[in-house]
């Protein structure tokens, strides 16, 4: 049974203030001493101070709660034996989503929150059933949401501090805030009157969403410098803010401040519909704006400079000072810069930032901190123009090569050439030039792949670039492609090319390749990402990757696109704009044979998928291609990868429409001029001699021209032999035009 928090050490603690006090009682002026200490500590105008002391504070201060008293911390109970039964089996089937409808759920979601009324702040803090109540607030309605609020009205400072139950506040914020932009849309009191029939507590859910979240807040104020650097209060109040700001929340830069990466995700089949509205922008209320406002200016409220620097290398409060600040330049507009008591100004106060001043050493001592160098990527890319025309011409400039081939500090250098200009971008190119093959053969793939889409943005030609990747990976004349998809790296040749089933390995091999393969696949993840990023670059780069994989033997190409990882290569190879028509069919090719085994697998099946677009063009190629899955249907239905690709390929339509098949595949290839293989026999069957497609196609546009000249004669025939009708009001029997042909009137006479 779960126990109540119970402070460790009282009995050591009891003998310490039992020596204290004698030490006291001894000394008058230590009497004194300490009761100043004491009222002080306690005097309602030193909060501040208070909250100032504890950003100082380290994660080893793990026993005091991260700063918080632990005599303040609330206890709501435990929940019994049966309690934490009933609520573990509903968990699971939420998680398994064991109904048969969405009205069988709705009903099941119902009573689970009848059996908890009055139970909610017990299974908020539960370790076991925690996670049920983040399930229900994902299914919930909006007039449960508001009821959850309710419930949890007076206790938000505890339970956003608390292990468990912070990850509930959490998911209550997230999934609230769509309602906040469906009630603000609606401009009606319809829905909160519909909502409040819809709960048993009529008069509590009359409340608006806008009104809940406004009550939290207020609730909170006065605590913001706890908050911040707070183990787990400060991942909610990131959520907090962005609720207020209206911001996107699905993106990855915004994940990254939300939330760790050891963080559960409690996902519930079904509810995709229910949070679609936050992977974009929303309307919020005038009100959030102002609440926004306020909690910026109280979270920095007493900081003086040093302190708030102190933000910049702690681990939890890092991550809320770079969203601060974001939001107060992205929402306040970057004039907010030269405001003295806005954070970017608070942080870096001198003006012009030169080597020498305290803001210089500042920045120079965040780019190579693991933490620090997060804040300093937010300052790149919403500082003021002016704030990082200085900062780059000052640090940047003549450094960016010896940035780059730091570990941390090559991220900064990406957000660096992210907001260069064309004629600044061409001399950062210049000076990275030389470090490209260092970088590479180091692992280090950030900053080249950044240069790379960077120069293609802003037209600056990549040939040097192209020559740098050349030099790092070329066996005599030709490019090994292998090695920068790190393709069979640390296997011998022969294995690497030698179908994946086929390989044979004791026990001890097994693994040992396994614990290699889990070490190498996020460096074989970047370097793949940066072929993709070459692919789509016109010219060189994409030439010296495209030319190299229709070198590879077919075994190899078959091994790689069932490779989780490479085969998204293929994938970007088959469908890029840059590949053409003869560099495709080359590729294509090369599967022949095999692309109903690869439809079987899960990472190929996708690059089966991407020869679909890969053969615009090439009409009778995908007719090849249609002919070999057609051969394995019943292999093709048994598995759900073959069933999609069956799907995406139209095999039904081509099983029983053949001919319509071919036309469609050929409108959509935008491709006349090749035949289908059944065109083909009827040709060979009527000459003897089978035509190749070049051929068909010439002598198509050969009977085309002739249909074209004989139209042209024919249309001049039939203007010639045309009569003429006199136009209205010409005189009967009297025609005009230079061919006017007479009347039998005019004949007569």
């Amino acid at each position: 049974m779960p126990q109540a928090n119970k402070k460790r050490g009282r009995r050591m603690e009891g003998k310490k203030r039992k020596l204290e006090d004698d030490d006291v009682h001894g000394d008058p002026e230590l009497a004194e001493s300490s009761t100043k200490r004491r009222k002080s500590a306690t005097a309602n105008g030193d909060a501040e101070v208070a909250n100032i002391s504890h950003i100082a504070f380290e994660d080893g201060a793990d026993d005091q709660a991260d700063g918080y008293p632990q005599a303040e911390k609330a206890f709501f109970g435990v929940l019994d034996d049966e309690e934490q039964e009933y609520f573990k089996k509903a968990d699971s089937m939420l998680e398994g989503n064991a109904f048969a409808d969405h009205e069988e759920r709705m009903l099941f979601l119902a009573n689970v929150y009848r059996e908890a009324d009055g139970k909610e702040l017990k299974i908020a803090q539960s370790q076991s059933c925690s996670r049920l109540m983040e399930r229900l607030i994902q299914l919930s309605t909006a007039a449960q949401l508001k009821a959850l609020f309710e419930k949890f009205g007076g206790n938000f400072i505890h339970l956003v501090s608390h292990r468990f139950a912070s990850h509930c506040c959490e998911a209550l914020f997230l999934r609230s805030a769509p309602a906040v932009t469906e009630e603000l849309l609606a401009g009606s009191k319809d829905k909160q009157n519909e909502s409040a029939t819809d709960s048993a507590n009529g008069d509590e859910q009359s409340a608006s969403m806008e009104s809940l979240y406004l009550r939290t807040l207020a609730e909170l104020e006065g605590n913001m410098g706890y908050l911040l650097t707070d183990r787990y209060a400060s991942h909610v109040l990131r959520v907090l803010l962005l609720v207020l700001s209206g911001e996107e929340m699905d993106t990855a830069s915004t994940k990254q401040l939300l939330q760790s990466k050891r963080k559960e995700t409690n996902a519930v089949q079904g509810v995709g519909l229910a949070i679609q509205s936050l992977d974009k922008a929303r309307s919020v209320p005038e009100s959030f704006g102002q609440a926004l406002e306020n909690v910026i200016a109280t979270s920095i409220a007493g900081l003086g400079t040093e302190q708030l620097r102190a933000l910049a290398t702690h681990p939890n409060g890092n991550p809320t000072l770079q969203l601060l600040l974001k939001l107060e330049l992205a929402h306040y507009g970057k004039q907010r810069g030269k405001d003295e008591n806005s954070i970017i100004r608070k942080l870096l106060p001198d003006d012009p930032i030169k080597a020498d001043t305290g803001s210089a050493r500042f920045i120079n001592g965040l780019v190579y901190d693991t933490i620090g160098s997060h804040l300093v990527e937010q300052i790149i890319q919403h500082a003021p123009a002016k704030m990082f025309k200085n900062l780059y011409s000052e640090f940047f400039k003549e450094k960016l090569a010896t940035y780059a081939r730091n570990e941390v500090a090559g991220y900064v250098v990406c957000r660096v050439l992210e907001r260069l200009g064309h004629d600044d971008l061409l001399e950062a190119h210049e000076q990275l030039i030389p470090v490209v093959t260092p970088l590479l053969q180091r692992g280090r793939t950030v900053v080249v792949r950044t240069l790379i889409e960077r120069c293609t943005v802003r037209n600056i030609d990549t040939q040097t670039i192209a020559v740098q990747v050349f030099n790092t990976w070329n066996d005599s004349e030709n490019f090994e492609v292998k090695k920068l998809l790190k393709w069979g790296h640390g296997l011998d040749v022969d294995e690497a090319n030698t179908p994946v089933d086929s390989v044979q390995s004791s026990s001890a091999n097994e693994a040992e390749a396994a614990d290699f393969k889990r070490s190498s696949e996020p460096m074989k993840a970047h370097f793949n990402i940066l072929a993709q990023a070459m692919l789509l670059v016109p010219g060189s780069l994409s030439g010296l990757v495209l030319d190299s994989l229709i070198m590879l033997e077919p075994v190899t190409l078959i091994n790689m696109s069932k490779d989780n990882i490479v085969s998204r290569t293929l994938q970007t190879a088959l469908t890029s704009r840059n590949a053409s028509i003869i560099i495709v069919r080359k590729l294509i090719q090369r599967f022949y044979g095999h692309v109903a085994d690869m439809a079987l697998d899960k990472a190929a099946s996708h690059v089966v998928d991407c020869m679909w677009e890969g053969t615009h063009g090439l009409a009778f190629i995908r007719e090849r291609i249609a002919e070999e899955l057609a051969e394995t249907e019943g292999q093709m239905r048994e598995s759900s990868y073959g069933r999609a690709v069956w799907k995406n390929w139209k095999m039904d339509l081509y099983k029983r429409r053949r001919q319509d098949w071919i036309k469609q595949s050929k409108v959509k290839a935008s491709n006349d001029g090749f035949q289908s293989f059944a065109e083909l026999d009827e040709n060979k069957e009527s000459t003897g001699i089978a035509k190749t497609p070049i051929e068909i196609a010439r002598e198509r546009h050969a009977k085309n021209k002739d249909s074209e000249k004989k139209k042209e004669k024919k249309k001049s025939k039939s203007s010639a032999s045309r009569p003429i009708i006199a136009p209205s009001g010409a005189p009967s029997g009297v025609a005009t035009g230079v061919n006017a042909v007479p009347t039998a009137a005019a004949a007569s006479s």
